[in-house]
This record gives structure tokens, sequence and C-alpha cells, in this order.
């Protein structure tokens, strides 16, 4: 069933509404053709006609990077030790297992749990393109269409960031699991990537794999393929000191200041993760408005560390949010995470306002991925809404003017009632409208992945 907005025009009305800076009780939100078309506060009382959304209605969740066969990974990789490295060994086993079938099954589920999340739109960084043994499909961009295709029956939006991965490192070819990421160049990685479509659901951005991923004289391309179509650029950067310090024995410097060199950084460029930089490598970022993506759960399942997120902000970098590998989806998690790691790592609290957080959940994740008309309550933006229950053993009690707050420091995922995107209910009551039996749905499609 494809996404496509709500024909009828609809009105909603919100119990009690996050409006960006405080939380108004008793609005009502008119819908035609997927957009909101009029917010009109003091109405304490349904309209005749009108959709009740009871509890706190924010905008829709952008879960700004995303790999959806990661989440076939979430409780084996917990077993034991180890470090990124190890994990990745994991990871590649079910990278390998995976067909354009497959994969539309595990990310068609993977995405409604992320609207059962309250997630309406997700970035995922694509990468895993061929066959194995690196022999492309028929339609060259049969994985991507898969992804496509799974948001699109699931409910969501997404941003599909099609990623440059050509080397395992910094002069070395692929290994054997790599080839299936790899077009062996950056310009056939391009002429692949220029047959991919949007859609009413879908836009499609670049991404840079990594530094390592992407030989120096091949960042430019990718660069400039974003620039010409005023797409989103999204790159890992700095996740593990090895890569910093692989990259200053290639090339003398920081992969932040590499990337800055080869022209990637940028307003309309994201970085992800970004956990171990200089001084420098921070002004560089917010000086260039060159936004960041925060993963705190995977950054902390992987033991990463914490990245320095005030002091990017402070530069000049847009704060977005993603749950990357899927240790859980839970957007909620991940905003309250960023605060609770930065007070642990200095001790002290209230680093940014509930309201700052949910902005990076909300207007300034979908931003990221190049969604500007999306993630506020606002006439002409999407109508992309999400619904927490205030009435739950975490969220209740606090008054309801401090919704916020209750969002943010006690509510999960499991407290989302609804989900809306484009003027139409993907969930209700906390049942999905279009995969009614998501868990099942998640095990089969992991099981038949599952070495």
């Amino acid at each position: 069933m494809p996404l496509t907005p709500q024909a009828t025009p609809t009105t909603y009305w919100l119990e009690h509404a996050w409006l960006g800076t405080h939380v108004e009780p008793g609005v009502t939100v008119e819908v035609a053709d997927g957009r909101i078309t009029a917010v009109r506060t003091g109405t304490p009382a349904p309209p005749p006609g009108a959709e009740a959304l009871h509890g706190l209605t924010l905008p829709g969740l952008a879960n700004a990077h995303s790999h959806a066969f990661h989440r076939a990974l979430r409780g084996t990789v917990q077993v034991g030790s180890g470090t990124f490295w190890t994990w990745r060994e994991v990871m590649y086993g079910v990278a390998d297992r995976l067909t354009p079938d497959s994969y539309y099954a595990l990310a068609r589920a993977v995405y409604a749990e992320m609207a059962l999340a309250g997630i309406t739109c997700v970035g995922e960084f694509h990468y895993l393109h061929h066959a194995p043994g690196g022999t492309r499909y028929d339609d060259p961009n049969a994985m991507g269409r898969a992804l496509l295709a799974a948001a699109d029956d699931a409910g969501i939006r997404i941003t599909l960031l099609d990623t440059a991965y050509l080397s395992a490192g910094f002069g070395d070819r692929p290994n054997r699991h790599q080839l299936r990421f790899s077009d062996g160049t950056a310009d056939a990685w391009a002429e692949r990537a220029d047959a991919l479509k949007g859609a009413e659901h879908a836009r499609i951005g670049a991404a840079v794999h990594s530094v390592r991923a992407v030989p120096a004289e091949e960042l430019g391309t990718v660069a400039d393929w974003a620039r010409r179509r005023e797409a989103p650029l999204h790159v890992h950067l700095s996740e593990q000191t090895a890569e910093n310090d692989a990259c200053r024995a290639a090339h003398g410097r920081t992969p932040t200041q590499l990337l800055a060199d080869h022209g990637v950084l940028g307003p309309r460029t994201t970085a992800v993760h970004a956990t171990h930089l200089t001084d420098e490598d921070i002004a560089l970022l917010g000086g260039s408005a060159t936004g960041v993506c925060m993963c705190p759960t995977t950054e902390r399942d992987l033991a990463d560390g914490i990245g320095p997120a005030v002091a990017l902000q402070e530069q000049g970098s847009l704060l977005s949010l993603g749950s990357d590998s899927h240790a859980v989806i839970d957007l909620l998690e991940e905003a309250r995470a960023m605060e609770l790691n930065e007070r642990l790592r200095t001790r002290t609290r209230g680093h940014w306002t509930a309201a700052a957080l949910l902005r990076a959940a909300t207007a300034d994740g979908h931003a990221a991925l190049g969604w500007d008309n999306a993630g506020i309550l606002a006439p002409g933006a999407l109508a992309d809404l999400t619904t927490i229950r205030l009435d739950s053993v975490r969220t209740a009690g606090p008054l309801p003017r401090l919704g916020a707050e209750t969002a943010v420091f006690a509510a999960t995922a499991a407290d989302v009632r609804h989900t809306i995107v484009g003027g139409r209910q993907i969930v209700r009551d906390g049942t999905h409208t279009r995969v009614p039996d998501v868990p099942t749905a998640l095990a089969d499609a992991i099981a038949a992945v599952r070495g």
C-alpha cells in the first residue's frame, strides 16, 4: 500500500501539543493533501468530526542514521566482550546472507518497528549494493529499491543515503565481505546512484562511508554529486581512534581536516558520530555549518565513547539523532542519552533543555535528511505527528505543561500511542495499521538471514 497523502481533509484534535517552545492544551490541526493547513489553539474539546489524539502530540520523529540490516544483530552481538572491530565481523556475516527479497522483508519490519516508536522519517545509510563477490544484480540498485519499497509499505518516509564504499582502508582493496559494498570507483558509484529516483515518500542523498573507505582523491566526486543535486551528504566520522591514527599516518591530518580539504563539509553535510575530535576539528565542523548526528545508544553499545556534542553545537553544528545499529529503536532514549551522557562526562546537569532535545529529534533531524518542511506543527508543514501517552506507568504524574520533560526524561518508545504520516494514521492505539504483527515480521525476517 503506497504512502500517499490523505486526500480527504481531516481534522485532528490534540489533547496536548508541543509547539516547539511549550506545551499547549487543546489544539486543533487541520490537514489536507498530506500537509497541515491550520493550527488552532484554545479548543478545549474535539470539534465535530475531529479525530481525538489523547496524550502529548509532537511532530513526527526523524531517525537520521540507520543501517536497517543491523537490526538482525540485536541480542547476538551483546554476548561476551569484544570491540567495534570484532562486532564488525559478525555484521559482515549478516550482510553476506541478504538478498533483495530478504532485505525488503527485514527492512519493512524494521521500519514498522520505527513507526511504532513514533519515527516518521528515516535516513538509511545504505552501502549493501551488490551480490556476494561484488557481482551486480540485473538491476544495479535492487538493494536500494528494496529499502525504498520497504519504507513505503511500512508507511514512513525515507532519505536513502546511497553510500560510496570503495576500499577496506587507506590504500587497501576491499576484503571479500566488502566487495558487496564497492562500485570500484567514485565515478562508477555516481553512475549507479544517478539511476535512483525519489518519490512522494522518498528522497535520494549521498554518503561517504568514511575516510578509510573512500580514497582521498575520490571524496570530491561524491561531494560534487550531492552538491549538484542539492542533496544531503552524510559521512561516518572519527567513530574510532584507530581511524584517526590511520588517517594521520596516511595523510598527515585528521579525518575532519581531510574532508575539509576535499570540499565535503558544509551545511548540507552531516557527520555521524564525530566522537574523537580535536579542537580544530570541532571548529572546522561548526564553522562550515556541518551538522552532526549523534547515536548515543550505539556509541555506548560499541564502547565508542562520548562525542563533544555541546562543543559542536556551540561552534555552529546542528545536532540530530539516530539509532544506527538498532541496539534499541527509541528516539526518546537517544535524546535522553545525549544529555545524560554529557552529565556523566562533566558531572554537571542541564546541557540541553527538553525542548532543544526534542528539536534534535524532530525539526533538526528532518533538516539533516533534506526534509526542511517537516518536524514542526505549523501550517505548510508535512502532516507527520507522534502522540505519546501521558498516563502510562512511566509518564503518569507530571503536570501536562511539563510534557516535553516527561517525553524526554521518562517516556520510551513503548509510550507511543499514534503515528501519523502525511495525515494518515500508520499506528493507531499502539498497533501498526499495515503490519499488524510487527514482532512476528521481525522474527521471521531475522531468522531468514541468521547464520
